[in-house]
């Protein structure tokens, strides 16, 4: 590659091409002696930054409200618990014992101890959550020195942000008519700031090794946010016409989301969206889902400070059957545990959380937990169409059990004068592989499956996708995996019952041909994703996609595999 390309991680699509701004924050040496204060000035002066911190992040909320929705806006209610956290506030203070102290490294080293938790926590999301605390603490810090915070407000023309990392508070106050880019040494695609930057499709690369030793302010730069490529010297001319074509495939995209998912040879199968919460639900539609795939229920969980109530929860689902009242909505019960850990409850303490206690062995060993989800799931069935999908089921005892919980429960709401529907499916994830194993069986019981690949690919392969080190052995298309998925979706079919998938394989162009060859009947994934897969399935023969899969199935490597599929989109003219 051109000594005048830098190579990093493509984090949010598009063509970027302006001048540079780099945003540069002020450095602060916390062992320096200048810092020593006296404690009652220490503790004053502590108070007055809490303070200061909590005006500034109220006013990023309520831009990030405006432009981004409410998920995104809570992004900084927790970033204005972090600042007036009571234990992290009482660490501090605690050790605000001596005559003379350093103010500045006591912030410093108790913030850092609990990024390193968050970093060393096994699921992406919590993992990246150390950079939200990061975030918090320099804020803090800056006010307690009374240091200027680089004004991204003030940006009023075409730039290209370059920086070492970019906090979450950095993206909520980026104004998209003039950000045309970022470009960040530091970062992965699942940190807040890059979901935040697709949210608000300003290309995106980051982790870009030394940037700083590469690049200088006011230079006109180039980038692709999909291919995760920097161009210093950009011929203008050229990354002109990429930009056309970018913005050529993206209106030609559009029609997609206007249309029905059918292969060129009639076969008709759904592609849905994964959501988060109701404002998911209504910007998702803008990219035409057949439904809902999944709901992560667990985020209401993780954002309150409480269990929350049977009616909040009822609120919220009954939102998104709303806005889709004519399609299939499915709804995944509490996911909590392993590394989902909640303010309000204290898990046990295990040598390996990802097999213990969590998702439905929490939920059947807490059923009145339990049951305020259920009661508030089928209060909400009335409203659209809904179908309840249990996590984590590894044995048939354990979903005949989950099974007729919920059945208890619709007769107890009906004994009470409550209406619920009565086409309610009621399915299971499929993420382990003695459930794949015994699927037939499964199928017996369950209106359907979701194969959830991002766990199941984990414990097939018996490898922590976090882990650096065994991250070869994360491979979606290796055809153990795609043997496993084969044996789901043929179990369902022996009694005629419909398998989705909701992991990130199903909106992976090299997996689509494969996954839709094998017989999966719904594809669900992020909304964005949604418009491409249409694209490829509505581009494909169903048949020709099947003879396919099963050469696959009979290699031995995912390089094979990928090869394979990648010659038959490229004969598609595809890819």
């Amino acid at each position: 590659m051109s000594k005048n390309l830098l190579e990093g991680i493509g984090c949010s699509n598009g063509i970027g091409i302006a001048k540079t701004f780099l945003l540069v924050k002020p450095k602060i040496d916390v062992n320096d002696k200048k810092h020593l204060i006296d404690a009652k000035k220490a503790l004053a002066l502590l108070d007055r930054a809490i303070e200061t911190s909590i005006k500034q992040l109220e006013q990023i909320r309520s831009i990030t409200l405006e432009k981004l929705g409410t998920e995104k806006a809570e992004i900084f209610d927790a970033h204005m618990q972090l600042v007036n956290d009571v234990e992290i506030i009482k660490q501090i203070k605690d050790q605000i014992t001596e005559k003379q102290v350093n103010l500045v490294q006591l912030i410093d080293t108790v913030f850092n101890n609990y990024a390193k938790i968050f970093k060393s926590m096994d699921d992406p999301y919590f993992k990246e959550r150390a950079t939200d605390v990061i975030d918090v603490k320099e804020r803090l810090l800056a006010n307690v020195l009374d240091l200027k915070i680089p004004d991204l407000l003030s940006i009023n023309e075409p730039t290209i942000l370059v920086c070492y990392e970019l906090t979450p508070s950095d993206t909520a106050l980026l104004n998209k008519q003039f950000i045309k880019g970022i470009a960040s040494e530091i970062g992965e695609r699942t940190s807040h700031s890059a979901i935040m930057a697709r949210s608000l499709e300003i290309p995106a690369v980051f982790g870009i090794k030394n940037l700083f030793n590469h690049i200088k302010a006011n230079i006109t730069i180039a980038i692709d946010g999909k291919n995760g490529i920097v161009d210093l010297k950009p011929i203008i001319e050229t990354w002109n016409e990429k930009l056309s074509k970018y913005e050529a495939e993206q209106n030609e995209l559009k029609k997609y989301a206007k249309l029905k998912t059918e292969t060129l040879d009639g076969v008709k199968v759904k592609i849905e969206a994964n959501i988060g919460n109701p404002t998911d639900m209504t910007k998702a539609i803008n990219y035409g889902p057949e439904g809902v795939g999944l709901y992560r229920s667990e985020f209401l969980y993780m954002s309150n400070s409480n269990w929350p109530s049977e009616e909040e929860q009822f609120i919220g689902y009954k939102s998104v059957l709303e806005q889709q009242p004519n399609e299939l909505i499915v709804i995944r019960t509490l996911d909590i545990g392993g590394d989902k850990k909640l303010a309000y409850y204290t898990f046990p303490e295990e040598m390996n959380p990802f097999l213990g206690y969590r998702a439905i062995r929490f939920c059947l060993a807490n059923l009145d937990i339990f049951k305020t989800q259920i009661r508030a799931l089928l209060r909400a069935s009335i409203y659209g169409k809904l179908g309840i999908m249990f996590p984590m089921i590894a044995i048939v005892d354990e979903f005949k059990k989950a099974k007729d919980f919920v059945l208890q429960t619709k007769k107890e709401l009906e004994k009470e004068g409550k209406k619920v529907a009565k086409d309610i499916q009621i399915g299971m994830m499929v993420e382990i592989p003695a459930a794949a194993a015994l699927s037939d069986m499964f199928a017996i019981h369950a209106d359907f499956f979701s194969i959830g690949t991002n766990d199941l690919i984990q414990y097939t392969f018996a490898c922590d996708r976090m882990s650096k080190t065994v991250s070869y052995l994360y491979q979606p298309n290796n055809p153990a995996l795609l043997r496993m998925v084969n044996m789901t979706i043929n179990g369902a079919n022996k009694h005629k019952k419909w398998v989705g998938m909701c992991g990130e394989m199903a909106g992976d162009i090299l997996s689509i041909p494969l996954l839709l060859g094998m017989g999966l009947h719904a594809f669900s994934m992020s909304a964005t994703a949604i418009p491409m897969a249409r694209k490829i399935i509505n581009s494909l023969n169903q048949s020709e996609c099947k003879v396919l899969a099963e050469k696959t199935l009979q290699l031995q490597t995912m390089d094979e595999v990928n090869d394979l599929v990648k010659a038959f989109l490229k004969k598609k003219k595809l890819i």
